[in-house]
């Protein structure tokens, strides 16, 4: 039977967490200092695991279900576990404490994973004495829809802890990728940022509306960056692949970031138009139904790339 797995921190992240490893068979124990917090997590997570079952993606959800436990009791939570993930608030005057308990009560030789989206595992961990085993690891929400899951070490920790949560990762069906070393927002929210940044500053410049550039992705980008990456996609866009891209394209972009070489903060202003923009396009009370469409959305496109998978194998 798979080794119990604790989880810190029963918010959505953390929720989402808990349906990996419950998925994969692993005995997982919730836990949160907040009681209206623990009280309702069970229940979401209920929810997400029958449309899982609705798409086929699991075989028996009351399977998933008994696999997952809540407790008002951290130790109890991390007693005898083989890893911890970590999802609690994100920020160092959250995270310190937790990992100051998580030091002493974790079993020693069971790594813990914090799902920070930005904050390095330095920031929060080096007053521990076991730091060695600690380090980030950054999911995709909701991270049993989006497998990606972002391994960066602190300058301490052990590379043994990064390959045992990097075989845990595997095993459980992620996807993680090593980042070698620390850097503000890892790999995938530079990635993203870059793209947020230049969405803001055409909305805010009137080049195009909020909906535009969604759809400019969403019907465009998106569609090959669902199934490939960027230097792939630019690989496979010139006759003589990626050298040929760059001496095509090479200077266009090269021009195109100049452009932007003083990048502007998202000022009130253009929040509050952009948040306009979108309450016109979703009140703000469909917003929790809005995250469920997307959600099955993202269980019909795990269906198709399996079965694609399994027809180009």
């Amino acid at each position: 039977m798979p080794a119990p797995v604790a989880v810190v921190g029963a918010g959505l992240v953390g929720a989402g967490w808990a349906i990996v490893f419950a998925r994969a068979g692993h005995p997982v124990r919730i836990y949160d200092a907040a009681a209206d917090v623990r009280a309702k997590v069970l229940g979401g997570i209920a929810g997400n695991v029958a449309d899982l079952k609705h798409f086929d993606l699991i075989d028996d959800a009351d399977a998933v279900m008994s696999c997952i436990t809540v407790t008002d009791d951290l130790g109890a939570a991390v007693d005898g576990v083989a890893y911890v993930q970590e999802s609690v608030f994100e920020t160092v005057a959250a995270k310190t404490p937790v990992y100051a308990a998580l030091d002493t009560l974790a079993p020693a030789h069971a790594p813990i994973g914090s799902s920070s989206s930005g904050i390095p595992a330095s920031a929060f961990t080096e007053a521990c004495k076991t730091r060695g085993r600690m380090l980030i690891a950054h999911p995709v929400n909701p991270p049993y829809l989006v497998p990606l899951v972002e391994l960066v070490p602190a300058p301490w920790t052990d590379k043994s802890a990064i390959d045992v949560t990097h075989d845990l990762m595997v095993a459980v069906g992620q996807e993680p990728i090593r980042v070698n070393k620390e850097i503000e927002g890892f790999v995938l929210n530079r990635l993203q940022g870059a793209l947020l940044n230049e969405a803001w500053a055409l909305a805010r410049d009137g080049v195009a509306s909020t909906a535009d550039i969604d759809k400019t992705v969403s019907a465009g980008l998106g569609l090959r960056w669902s199934f490939m990456g960027p230097f792939e996609t630019i690989d496979l866009n010139a006759p003589k692949g990626v050298a040929d891209y760059a001496a095509r394209l090479g200077p266009l972009y090269h021009s195109v970031a100049v452009s932007r070489a003083n990048p502007k903060a998202w000022d009130e202003k253009l929040i509050a138009d952009v948040e306009n923009q979108r309450r016109e396009a979703l009140g703000a009370d469909k917003l929790d139904a809005r995250r469920s469409w997307r959600d099955r959305r993202l269980m019909a496109l795990a269906v198709h790339k399996a079965k694609a998978a399994q027809k180009i194998r």
